[in-house]
């Protein structure tokens, strides 16, 4: 694909917004989606329109502050802003005591972008990550979600190049000359996400050559069916917090259960797609008559009173 088709592909999908809108931050760590994102953003929106964010965790020592120096005169050249956000040595030591390291960097990067007030933030995610995320969620996580993959927006949250391939980002800095840095720890089976990419989509392929095509097109469709299943659950709920323990009985057990997983995560604020294997406790619980909770997970509980079924937040345990 060429850069000028790549561009006007991006600009057609409208995530990076249109002439006049406001600014976007980009997500840029140094290796080749991120700065392809750039790039692209700049020629769909214009320097001025565009911020870059690199967080330089520090995690790495040398590697690390090769990464910042190449995002730095990257947006030099091309003429936009630059924020770095530099992580110190104790906040690194305290995220590892508390375990998933990869976790806790992702939660940094998109606070501090959220804290540069842009219009819209903008990540490199590609087709390529789409399929990992599905085959990890798919593994670790039960419920239909997982088989949704990462959705193109999300509230400000923009991924402009779910359509294409790490291989087809690497092709455009190639050939608009942009350098790129690579990271090992990318590679490293120590983590999830690297053992689902160096071995269980190359295992896929072996069974079949277009089963990275089948996973992003399957998700594609749930994506559209789940339009259709959310509009049942708001109908259903009809901006209430609570459905009657009876009415909840009546209706088909899907419909039910996605009823019961929506109360959980408004509840929560995050996702609990645990919470629709607590159906039939919910409904015995509601036959015996009287109050009661139900714990369904995600720090959320199913708490019965006269006969209606509301959703708390239970405070995290220390």
């Amino acid at each position: 694909m060429r850069a000028q088709d790549l561009h006007e592909l991006v600009r057609a999908e409208g995530l990076l917004g249109g002439a006049g809108g406001g600014p976007i931050v980009a997500m840029v760590s140094g290796g080749r989606d991120s700065v392809c994102l750039l790039d692209i953003a700049v020629a769909v929106r214009g320097p001025a329109a565009v911020r870059v964010l690199h967080v330089n965790y520090g995690l790495r020592g040398e590697d690390s502050d090769a990464d910042e120096r190449l995002v730095r005169e990257l947006c030099a050249r091309l003429g936009v802003a630059f924020e770095l956000v530099r992580v110190r040595a104790d906040e690194r030591a305290r995220a590892g005591e508390r375990g998933n390291l990869q976790a806790w960097a992702r939660e940094l990067r998109y606070r501090e972008a959220e804290r540069l007030g842009c219009a819209l933030i903008a990540t490199g995610h590609t087709a390529s990550d789409q399929v990992e995320t599905i085959l990890y969620r798919l593994a670790a996580s039960p419920g239909r979600r997982a088989l949704l993959g990462m959705a193109p927006r999300e509230g400000r949250i923009v991924r402009p190049l779910l359509g294409i391939t790490r291989e087809q980002t690497a092709g455009y800095c190639r050939a608009r000359g942009l350098a790129w840095r690579e990271d090992a720890s990318n590679d490293d089976s120590l983590y999830a996400r690297a053992r689902v990419r160096n071995r269980l989509v190359p295992a896929l392929r072996s069974v079949h050559p277009a089963a990275q095509r089948s996973v992003l097109r399957t998700a594609q469709l749930l994506r559209d069916e789940a339009e259709l299943l959310n509009a049942l659950v708001e109908s259903e709920l009809a901006g209430r917090d609570a459905i009657s323990t009876a009415r909840l009985a009546e209706l088909h057990p899907a419909l039910a259960r996605l009823i019961v997983i929506r109360l959980a995560e408004d509840a929560s604020g995050g996702y609990v797609p645990q919470a629709g294997l607590r159906v039939d406790e919910i409904l015995a619980l509601g036959a015996r008559g009287g109050a009661g909770e139900v714990h369904v997970g995600g720090n959320v509980a199913a708490r019965i009173e006269g006969g209606m079924l509301r959703m708390v937040a239970l405070t995290p345990r220390r």
